[in-house]
């Protein structure tokens, strides 16, 4: 079976090994064009065209799949099946009817659940406990093609965003393969999402990330592990304010990103404000207070907190506000 895959990021290399080890045959590749990233913002290919360039797999870069000539490259090819993955890209009907087998998709959540672009980060930060792999067929509407079949995984409590996107990947490879064979052989089955039930994993902002210590310590842990390792839960720590006017060396505020945390359950008997360390360090949250073990403080490395108290002779008192939205 030929086969064309569409897709950019690198939630679909696995899929892509997978199927380049296949007896099926991997033809032909699209992604997204090279986009700015890093410090100095030079333009990098997506790791979906890195791979295929290793690989000596034809490929092109657009930003519009959709475009006459781009349907036509891809037509020249004679696939008979399209695969979809991490693409960024609506595909139109004209592309989905193109191959006799279709067009299908691989999506990181249990749908109807999380239809959209977030859908690991969204399931750690709302608490769920268990998500999986969906293939589904390409459909007009984002994230509504029948299911074709689905794998479920729990969600460990200390799991980030970044290791459960590693994980789901791996899982997502194998169950491809079996959902092509049963496409092949005629004997996949088509069941139609309930709609009623869906829920929507919009693509995140950074403006996501900006903790509001005023939350409950609970729900401020599930947005630093779920969106770990981007775009980050960060907050400014400032000293405290009695000391603000003082000589204390770590004056200037500072902008970090909290990586690994935990409650604890506490009360606040000094009715310190929301984002106020305690005596025991932790910061005072709406309910409860949060304990920081991994910090990342802007231009330097990911750290156990303890050395950024060493560093930066952080006491209690100290504050961490919440990044101002603009």
């Amino acid at each position: 079976m030929k086969i064309v895959y569409l897709g950019s990021g690198e939630f679909g290399i696995e899929c892509l090994k997978a199927l380049a080890n296949s007896s099926y045959g991997l033809t032909f590749i699209v992604t997204a064009p090279p986009h700015p990233a890093g410090r100095g913002r030079k333009d990098k290919p997506t790791p979906v065209a890195i791979w295929a360039k290793n690989h000596s797999i034809p490929f092109i870069e657009t930003d519009n799949v959709n475009a006459p000539e781009t349907i036509d490259r891809i037509a020249a090819y004679q696939p008979q099946l399209i695969v979809v993955i991490a693409f960024g890209q609506k595909v139109g009907n004209q592309l989905i009817n193109l191959p006799p087998k279709g067009a299908i998709n691989v999506h990181a959540s249990l749908l109807p659940k999380y239809r959209g672009a977030a859908p690991i980060n969204r399931a750690i930060i709302n608490g769920e406990t268990q998500t999986g792999i969906s293939i589904i067929t390409l459909a007009e509407k984002m994230d509504a093609g029948d299911v074709l079949a689905q794998a479920k995984t729990g969600i460990a409590t200390d799991e980030t965003a970044g290791q459960l996107h590693d994980r789901l990947a791996q899982i997502a490879a194998p169950l491809l393969l079996k959902t092509i064979e049963k496409i092949a052989a005629g004997t996949v089955i088509h069941t139609a999402q309930d709609h009623s039930k869906a829920t929507l994993a919009p693509k995140l902002k950074k403006s996501d990330g900006f903790l509001d210590f005023s939350e409950p310590a609970g729900s401020l842990v599930r947005k630093i592990f779920g969106l770990w390792p981007w775009p980050g839960a960060s907050a400014i720590y400032g000293p405290s304010a009695s000391l603000r006017a003082g000589p204390k060396e770590t004056q200037k505020s500072l902008r970090v990103t909290i990586a690994k945390a935990k409650v604890v359950e506490t009360s606040n008997p000094a009715r310190l404000p929301a984002g106020t360390l305690n005596e025991n360090l932790n910061i005072i949250c709406g309910e409860n207070a949060l304990k920081i073990i991994k910090i990342k403080p802007a231009g330097s490395a990911l750290m156990d907190f303890k050395d950024f108290v060493n560093g930066w002779r952080t006491v209690p008192g100290d504050i961490f506000m919440k990044i101002a939205d603009n």
